[in-house]
């Protein structure tokens, strides 16, 4: 199945200090290109991988599950660690909630993380429902787009796969049970309007992990895809500044060469 004009994947070979973006549920890499293309500006060695099931068609997600998701991730972190000194992973919405089971299976290996309006649960009684809906009921109103931004809209699915759905509820309870093993430190981006991922989320991500060097910031501009919006850009300077403190590397060549 061709990939959506826009959602391709999107790579760049530079410096050791690398980043792996990761891009939410219905969602592509266009969501986070942005961003990629600052951090490759910079001098760093970016990867933001397309997603199983994603960028292509919503029957393609139906038959995926979290664990394909994750296995990309894992797979392209590994790939990064064997061209870098230092690792960061960056993660939007359920993109956030992979980054944080990477970190909590990778250890040291994840050097930090950047995580805006992270998910961590699925709400109301669609949580509960789900386990026997998606047997019921293939889809439901789509997700994408949540942008405060005039003119300015993600490319996404208008349905969610509701075994899907199902399957990111279970990654979601996975890595809620594995946030005291997240120690890395953290920059948590969230916006108090966001009609997707409500501000509870961040709220328990943050009381559950174990990290000690934590940031948390409002994105009062934004919505759900805040790295489409508003308060873009200074999602993309802290993050920037983020790597800068803990890496001063950052933007030098490295000694090892990846394939």
């Amino acid at each position: 199945m061709p990939v959506l004009p826009g959602a391709e994947p999107y790579r760049h070979e530079g410096g050791e200090v690398g980043v792996l973006l990761c891009h939410g549920f219905t969602g592509c890499p266009q969501s986070l290109r942005p961003w990629a293309g600052y951090l490759a500006e910079r001098g760093l060695t970016v990867s933001l991988p397309l997603l199983p099931g994603h960028g292509t068609r919503w029957q393609d997600l139906q038959v995926t599950g979290w664990q394909d998701w994750y296995a990309e991730v894992d797979r392209e972190l590994r790939e990064l660690r064997q061209r870098c000194e230092q690792v960061f992973v960056f993660g939007l919405s359920m993109g956030a909630a992979l980054a944080l089971r990477l970190a909590a299976k990778h250890g040291d290996a994840v050097r930090g993380l950047v995580l805006v309006n992270p998910a961590n649960k699925v709400h109301g009684l669609s949580a509960y429902a789900l386990p026997v809906a998606r047997h019921l009921v293939r889809t439901s109103k789509g997700i994408t787009s949540d942008i405060a931004k005039e003119g300015v809209t993600e490319l996404g699915y208008d349905k969610v796969p509701l075994h899907a759905a199902n399957s990111l509820r279970n990654l979601f309870q996975l890595v809620d049970g594995e946030l005291p093993q997240v120690t890395q430190p953290m920059l948590l981006l969230h916006s108090p309007q966001d009609h997707v991922v409500p501000p509870a989320d961040s709220a328990r991500i943050l009381s559950r992990v174990s990290s000690v060097d934590v940031s948390e910031v409002l994105l009062e501009q934004s919505y759900h895809v805040a790295t489409l919006d508003h308060d873009a850009e200074r999602i993309f300077d802290q993050s920037y500044a983020f790597i800068g403190r803990l890496a001063p590397s950052i933007g030098k060549k490295g000694s090892t060469t990846g394939g």
